[in-house]
């Protein structure tokens, strides 16, 4: 089936919410994730060639069609015909309005994992220290169980929720990696993830971090 790829010229490669998502969610490092995280950095700016495919792919420019191929069969990339509006390069000043929007209630918060946080939106300064310090705790106590969790369990996701009663998530805590960097995305109220801005709250991270 390799052998009947074929890129479609001038397209520029987009990751969808979903795909957004798979790229940072883990830290494993596969084929898909390293070529996400290119398209994340890049994408926005230029078109896709089989050439550039290769190279994102170590140079392997058959596993790079096949890896793409699959990624668009997963709904984890599109392309578009017109490249995406550059985002400033101001991180600060972006961040806040995009953790608006990945919130039914305006609230969400970005830090790293050592508890300390970056942005926040619907959040007073000292509650947002708080919750930046809970998150740290929090992925400590995912990582020292990591192998209960992902292996004797088989659960497909590392993050962690606080529910209500009827089991929707009142404040959950996402690990994103990035780059050498992790991150914790916490949003109280209801995720809304699959949005284009959680697109660009990660592609704002990987043109810096990644």
């Amino acid at each position: 089936m390799d052998g009947t790829l074929k890129l479609k010229d001038r397209l520029y490669p987009m990751a969808t919410p979903a795909g957004a998502y798979f790229a940072v969610a883990s830290q494993e490092k596969t084929l898909a994730r390293r070529l996400l995280s290119q398209i994340l950095r890049l994408g926005h700016s230029v078109p896709l060639t089989e050439e550039l495919l290769a190279e994102w792919c170590d140079g392997d420019g058959e596993a790079a069609l096949d890896t793409l191929y699959r990624l668009q069969r997963l709904d984890f990339v599109h392309g578009t015909e017109t490249p995406r509006p550059s985002l400033s390069s101001n991180l600060e000043s972006q961040l806040p309005p995009v953790l608006t929007a990945l919130s039914d209630s305006g609230r969400a918060l970005l830090a790293d994992d050592n508890g300390l946080y970056y942005a926040a939106a619907g959040f007073h300064h000292e509650t947002a220290e708080e919750v930046a310090a809970l998150a740290g705790d929090i992925i400590s106590l995912g990582r020292r169980h990591a192998l209960l969790l992902q292996q004797h369990l088989n659960l497909g996701s590392s993050a962690w929720a606080v529910a209500n009663p009827a089991g929707a998530s009142e404040l959950a805590f996402y690990p994103l990696y990035i780059g050498q960097q992790s991150f914790v995305l916490i949003i109280g109220g209801m995720p809304r993830l699959q949005d284009q801005h959680f697109v660009t709250l990660v592609e704002l991270l990987a043109r810096r971090y990644a």
